[in-house]
C-alpha cells in the first residue's frame, strides 16, 4: 500500500534538500504516493500568495505532508509560511527531538531531549497593532481603565494570549509522548514569577495534567534557569514542554547543544493532521549548488516514517544516515572538522550515500 503523503519542495535550497530526502525514503522500501504542492517566494511572485490554497486542500486530503525550507521575510513582506500552516490546519504541537550522534561536531554527549512546543497560541498567534494605529489609543485606554500603565502612542503591541484549553493539550501531548516512548520525565517551562496570568495559567494547567501521570516525573523550571542549565547539564532534561516563544527559542538552543540545525528535524502535529520540516531557513544564497545539508529534512523524514506506522522504516533510516555521520566521509562541509576539508560532498551525494547503507 502506497501512502499518500503531501510534498512541498519549499524555496532557495529547499528543493535540493527535498529532493535528496524523497530518494532516501523511497529507498526504505516504503511505498508514497506523493502530491507535489509549491510554496514559498517563487509561487509568492507567479501567483500572488506564498501559500495557495491547493496547499492547504491537499494536506486536509492526506492528513500528512513533508516540507523542504521556505522563506520568511524579516520585519517586512509576507508572514511566515510556516506559521500560516500551523494555524490554518490546527498543528498545536512542534515535536522538535534533539540527540547527538557520534561524527557531530559539538561540545556534549549523550544530549536526547524532546522539545514540545505549542504552536498556535502565545505571542506567536499574532495578534498585533502596528505602531501609529488608531487601536493603539484605544488599548492603552483599556489597559488604565483596568488599574494598569498607559501604553505609549509610539508603541508597537503584540498581544500573548495563553488559555487553559491550548495549554491543556499541549501539556497532555507532551507526557502522552513521553508514555508512547518510554520516556522518564516532563519538564514545563514558564516564567510565572512575572507573567502570572499568562504564563501562570499555563504552569497551573501543567502542574494539574501532571497528576495524571504519576509514573513520569515533572517538575518546572523557569525559563531563563531552563537555558542556564542546559547548557551546564543537558543530559538532565527528557520531554520538555513550553509555550510558543520560550519553545522556538529553546528548541534552537537545543539544536546547538547537538551540532546545529543541519540535524534538527522537526514535526508539527495536530488531532488528525502532522506536518514534517526540517527547522533551518532556506539559505537562497546557496540555490543550485548541491552544498547544504539535507539531513535535518531527512530525519523529519524518518519522524514521519515512525508517525505512519513504518516504525521498523525510520529506525533504519536512523542508523544509517548515523552511520554516514560517524564515518565522516560523505558529509557536507558543515559536518567536517574544518569547514574548508575539500572532501566534503554535496547534498546528493549524502542521499547517495545513505541510499548504500539502506540497501546494505
Amino acid at each position: 500500500m502506497a501512502y499518500c503523503v503531501t510534498f512541498i519542495p519549499g524555496d532557495g535550497t529547499g528543493p535540493e534538500i527535498a529532493a535528496a530526502t524523497k530518494r532516501v525514503l523511497e529507498a526504505t522500501g516504503v511505498e508514497f504516493d506523493w502530491d507535489i504542492q509549491n510554496a514559498g517566494v517563487d509561487v509568492m511572485e507567479e501567483q500572488g500568495t506564498p501559500l495557495p490554497d491547493s496547499v492547504i486542500e491537499s494536506i486536509r486530503e492526506r492528513k500528512v505532508a513533508i516540507k523542504g525550507p521556505v522563506t520568511t521575510p524579516v520585519g517586512t513582506g509576507f508572514r511566515s509560511v510556516n506559521v500560516a500552516l500551523r494555524k490554518i490546519l490546527n498543528l498545536y504541537a512542534c515535536v522538535r527531538p534533539c540527540k547527538t550522534y557520534p561524527g557531530v561536531r559539538t561540545r556534549y554527549d549523550n544530549v536526547d531531549i524532546v522539545i514540545v512546543r505549542e504552536n498556535t497560541e502565545d505571542l506567536y498567534a499574532g495578534i498585533e497593532f502596528e505602531r501609529g494605529s488608531e487601536w493603539i489609543p484605544k488599548l492603552s485606554e483599556l489597559t488604565q481603565a483596568s488599574g494598569q500603565a498607559a501604553i505609549r502612542d509610539d508603541a508597537g503591541v503584540s498581544l500573548k494570549p495563553i488559555s487553559e484549553m491550548g495549554a491543556r493539550r499541549i501539556v497532555k501531548y507532551a507526557f502522552e509522548y513521553a508514555k508512547e516512548n518510554g520516556r522518564k520525565s516532563v519538564t514545563a517551562i514558564h516564567k510565572a514569577n512575572i507573567l502570572k496570568y499568562s504564563d501562570g495559567l499555563f504552569l497551573e494547567v501543567a502542574r494539574d495534567v501532571a497528576k495524571e501521570y504519576p509514573d513520569i516525573d515533572f517538575w518546572d523550571t523557569i525559563v531563563d534557569a531552563l537555558c542556564m542549565q542546559l547548557v551546564q547539564r543537558p543530559e538532565n532534561f527528557d520531554v520538555i514542554v513550553l509555550p510558543n516563544l520560550y519553545g522556538d527559542i529553546v528548541s534552537d538552543l537545543c539544536a546547538g547543544l547537538v551540532g546545529g540545525l543541519g540535524v534538527a528535524p522537526g514535526a508539527n502535529i495536530g488531532d488528525d493532521t502532522a506536518l514534517f520540516e526540517p527547522t533551518h531557513g532556506s539559505a537562497p544564497k546557496y540555490a543550485g549548488q548541491n552544498k547544504v545539508n539535507p539531513m535535518a529534512m531527512m530525519f523529519s523524514g524518518m519522524l514521519m516514517l515512525r508517525h505512519i506506522g513504518e516504525v521498523e522504516a525510520g529506525d533504519r533510516l536512523e542508523k544509517a544516515m548515523a552511520e554516514v555521520i560517524a564515518e565522516g566521509t560523505s558529509v557536507t562541509y558543515d559536518m567536517k572538522a574544518d569547514r574548508n576539508d575539500p572532501s566534503a560532498v554535496g547534498t546528493s551525494e549524502v542521499a547517495d550515500a545513505i541510499i548504500e547503507k539502506l540497501r546494505g
